[in-house]
């Protein structure tokens, strides 16, 4: 199975990023980073990257989102990334993630943070 994402902005000034499946390396992936690139250079400042859809993740793609997590805060924009779960949280956990990037438990407490901030 691959991935799908969907991009909508859920307030005036915050685009949710929702993708569901397994992201892996590959073609969903290389899209995927396109996208966020593309959400940047157009004036997105706060990303929320919505996994709850999410079943399984790679290597490659968490080098993907501490990627794009990399270009946001570059840009002077903010991402967050919500809703990891089951085997997705695991691996989150093994890397650290929390270190890297920031995490929240669902897209609704994404949202607050970033409407605070």
């Amino acid at each position: 199975m691959s991935s799908e994402s969907h991009i909508t902005r859920i307030d005036p000034d915050i685009t949710l990023v929702a993708i569901s499946g397994r992201l892996a390396l590959g073609s969903d992936l290389v899209s995927l980073e396109y996208s966020v690139r593309r959400l940047i250079e157009e004036g997105a400042r706060k990303v929320i990257v919505d996994l709850s859809g999410l079943d399984n993740v790679d290597s490659a793609a968490i080098g993907v989102l501490v990627a794009c997590n990399g270009l946001m805060v570059q840009s002077g924009g903010r991402m967050r990334i919500a809703g990891a779960k089951g085997a997705v949280a695991r691996v989150f956990e093994i890397v650290q993630m929390a270190r890297i990037a920031s995490l929240d438990a669902s897209v609704e407490a994404a949202r607050e943070d970033l409407k605070a901030g």
